[in-house]
């Protein structure tokens, strides 16, 4: 049985793992939305990633409280609008913008907080804020107009951030494996119900599956079960530090599989969120930093 100091050893490198599987959807994902509407892809992806949540651990729906269906599911509402939002984004934009607007929710996390729950905002925060802010006009405007790709992306991570606040309201003492496939099937739910009322679309062919399986068991069931497994044995700071490199691999990935280019403006933008949302994870205090590492990316 591995110690505890070599548990501490993997558990960032598995993390890292993490990181770079959410980057890697960005890019991959681009090609299926393009063949399959948003709405069809999102369903399909959530309902294989709650039942690989099941199979892995099937006694997690005899812990499913009342409280937790509740709470999970007003959660899960605010996950699954950030999702569609990404995804639509991500059909007008490349993978890299996507990852870094993404990337926002870090810095608009304690912004909703200060709005919603009154928690004081100190002016180093602003100050993060104001970087990030500067970095989203570098990636988003092009001349005086503002891209409808970058603003989709934008409300997606305050919707994730909106995520995050009510988490780290509601998820204290919860199971939270189980209150992650509440959340999760509350997404699959809400993204099913939208596509069939557009007429669902399943996959076209066998890349666009690959893709599904891919982002539904590994960029969110397996991640999810890496996850938690590394909470337990390294700090939440470190966690959200490493966690906020899904933005470079997202760029990395982008430049090296696709035509995507940065010009200078944009990846002086990208460079500018990047050290808001470091700034911010490397400040915060651990509660914070709990309840954000509770998001399932990507």
């Amino acid at each position: 049985m591995a110690t505890h100091e070599t548990k501490m050893k993997i558990a960032p490198w598995a993390l890292l793992a993490v990181s770079a599987s959410w980057g890697l959807a960005f890019v991959i994902m681009k090609d299926p939305i393009e063949k399959q509407n948003v709405n069809s892809f999102l369903a399909t992806r959530f309902v294989l990633a709650v039942l690989v949540m099941i199979a892995i651990r099937p006694r997690v729906l005899s812990q499913i409280t009342r409280e937790m269906l509740i709470k999970g599911f007003f959660a899960g509402l605010f996950l699954g609008g950030g999702y569609i939002f990404q995804t639509f984004g991500l059909k007008l934009v490349g993978a890299a913008i996507t990852g870094f607007v993404t990337g926002l929710y870090v810095v608009a996390t304690p912004l909703i907080a200060w709005i919603v729950l009154r928690h004081r905002i100190t002016i180093y925060t602003w100050l993060c804020v104001a970087l990030a802010t500067v970095g989203l006009a570098l990636l988003s405007l092009n001349g005086w107009e503002v891209g409808a790709g970058e603003l989709l992306v934008l409300v997606s991570a305050i919707a994730f951030a909106a995520h995050i606040v009510a988490l780290g309201q509601w998820s204290n003492g919860l199971d939270a494996y189980a209150m992650t496939v509440v959340q999760l099937a509350t997404c699959a739910l809400l993204t099913g119900a939208i596509s069939i009322g557009q007429g669902y679309k399943a996959p076209v062919n066998l890349s666009g599956w690959a893709v599904v399986i891919y982002t539904a068991i590994f960029s969110t069931a397996v991640a999810f079960v890496i996850q938690t497994w590394s909470q337990a044995h390294i700090s939440p700071t470190k966690v959200a530090v490493i966690l906020t490199m899904e933005v470079v691999f997202a760029a990395l990935f982008a430049l090296i599989f696709t035509d995507e280019t940065l010009n200078l403006q944009k990846t002086l933008g990208g460079v500018l969120i990047l050290i808001s949302m470091l700034a911010i994870v490397m400040k915060e205090d651990p509660g914070v930093n709990n309840a954000e590492i509770d998001r399932q990316a990507k």
